[in-house]
């Protein structure tokens, strides 16, 4: 066992600077992570009990994240990528800031923290996606978002149950909210550690080109088909667990033990699966993921009780991380294959992945709400989750069309692709 974790060890320190230190940066700002997706939705649950409210946060986010790739794209010709990535976390510090100064929770209060929080999103994720597909090639892709996905897993079983705890040992809400206050001052300082660990990497600027185009290879355009798809879970699948675990198990204490459940065995699972997959498991990965989803969404639309909830949040700690393990290589093999077809610079790629992602979350907020005030709200948690994890399936016939008409393409095209990149992390280290 020890010398199979010295094994592990030795393999990550074979791996680039850059790459040893964005996975670094990231586990440092992942332990803010759950503090953001789960405890800003339960404190304006707290302070509300309106569910739409935090729908509407969450819109208000998703707003701001892709003009904020889009401002981005402009930033990067006057700014290194590393301060931009940097204040994208910061951002999120203040945006929790934002809230928590609110006296009353209005829409205009909440649209402001939300947009604050897509501006942070905006910049942390376009940056950070762009850094992960320049020091990555796409045989270690699979690695890459294994390790960073055990990590954000391990994570998600202390800090929900860490705060969970810390919030129900007070009493009365005035020292709730302090605790509140409390969390999101730490927050805040995680977050300037995490920037002064991102500024140790030799991070480069993507190359100036034009990068808004309408027009894209077809490859590309089904890629985006399957963004939007993944959009649709997105729109509020972050605070769903939130919403169901305040309406239905009780308050934040419930809510960081339901999130600890299994998290040991799927942060293992997902370890494992990125440390020895292959590029050709990516679908399998994939659709069992979106299995696992929608199986755990039809149970709890059809129990919708505590042990309907516990089974869906169990199940979609694991599907979600199986998911994202093989998204992201499968999205950042197209870009390989499609900026050079086209001859376009990679960030191109990723400011118009953030539009179909956009509009499925559109799609998806757009259909809680709908059924929040056509029905009810009860309508709305028991069975707009499922609606979308079932739309979700055909994800499954999208991303084999994808990965078959990529593989089209020349076994010399693809080996020239991989030593591009291979040659680009050489040249880095080096200097």
């Amino acid at each position: 066992m020890f010398k199979k974790l010295l094994s592990e060890i030795s393999h990550f320190k074979s791996q680039t600077h850059n790459f040893r230190t964005l996975i670094f940066t990231n586990l440092v700002y992942a332990l803010v992570l759950p503090v953001i997706d789960i405890f800003v939705a339960a404190y304006i649950m707290r302070n509300s009990n309106d569910t739409s409210k935090v729908v509407i946060y969450q819109l208000a986010i998703y707003t701001g994240i892709p003009l904020t790739f889009l401002l981005n794209g402009f930033l990067l010709k006057h700014f290194n990528i590393r301060k931009l990535y940097s204040i994208g976390m910061l951002l999120s510090g203040v945006s929790m800031i934002i809230m928590m100064s609110l006296k009353t929770l209005d829409l205009t209060g909440i649209g402001i923290a939300g947009i604050t929080m897509g501006l942070s999103f905006g910049l942390y994720w376009s940056n950070r996606d762009y850094l992960a597909l320049s020091i990555t090639n796409d045989s270690n892709r699979n690695y890459y978002y294994g390790l960073e996905t055990f990590i954000y897993t391990i994570i998600a079983i202390a800090v929900p149950a860490a705060i969970g705890w810390f919030i129900q040992s007070k009493i009365g809400e005035e020292q709730k909210h302090q605790a509140y206050l409390i969390i999101t001052g730490i927050v805040f300082l995680i977050t300037i550690i995490a920037s002064i660990v991102c500024f140790q990497g030799k991070f480069e600027n993507p190359a100036q080109k034009q990068y808004i185009f309408f027009k894209f290879h077809p490859l590309w355009n089904k890629l985006l088909s399957l963004a939007t798809f993944k959009g649709l879970a997105q729109g509020f699948l972050v605070t769903a667990p939130a919403m169901l675990i305040f309406k239905i198990l009780g308050e934040e204490g419930a809510l960081g033990k339901a999130q600890s459940i299994g998290a040991i065995l799927a942060a293992i699972i997902i370890y494992i699966l990125g440390r020895f997959s292959k590029p050709s498991d990516r679908i399998k990965i994939f659709s069992a993921g979106l299995i696992l989803f929608a199986v755990g969404a039809c149970l709890n639309g059809l129990l919708f009780d505590k042990t309907g909830v516990i089974i869906f949040l169990l199940l979609l700690l694991i599907a979600k991380p199986l998911m994202d393990l093989a998204y992201f290589p499968i999205q950042l093999k197209v870009i390989d294959i499609v900026s050079r077809i086209e001859k376009r610079g990679e960030f191109t790629y990723i400011l118009n992945h953030e539009a179909g992602l956009y509009l499925g979350r559109l799609l998806g907020a757009g259909t809680f709400l709908t059924l929040y005030y056509a029905v009810s709200e009860e309508f709305a948690l028991r069975y707009a989750i499922g609606i979308i994890a079932l739309l979700q399936l055909c994800s499954i016939f999208i991303s084999k069309q994808i990965i078959k008409e990529g593989e089209k393409l020349s076994p010399e095209e693809n080996e020239k692709i991989a030593n591009a990149k291979i040659l680009d992390e050489v040249a880095t280290e080096l200097l």
